[in-house]
């Protein structure tokens, strides 16, 4: 999730991610996300085993900046909302 191109960036793992971006677009989940208005989903992975996604998101939240801000743009160079294509 992040603010806005270039803005801030928050990290999360969810068996839902329709249910959890829509949270995060309307604010209805306090904390870091609404108190940097991160509603904007601009990238995801899909995994098969819960375990897997944890260990990828906490080897993610130790990387610099730059490489999630890197890995943002191979995949969606002009930082789209991807929530209307997954919220369907």
């Amino acid at each position: 999730m992040a603010s806005k191109r270039n803005g801030t960036l928050y990290l999360g793992v969810t068996s839902n991610l329709a249910q959890r971006v829509y949270q995060h677009r309307n604010r209805l989940i306090d904390g870091f996300s609404k108190e940097y208005s991160c509603t904007r989903l601009v990238w995801f992975a899909q995994f098969d085993d819960l375990q897997d996604a944890r260990a990828c998101e906490l080897r993610m939240k130790k990387w610099k900046r730059a490489w999630k801000v890197q890995l943002i743009g191979e995949r969606n160079p002009d930082w789209d909302d991807l929530f209307l294509g997954i919220a369907r």
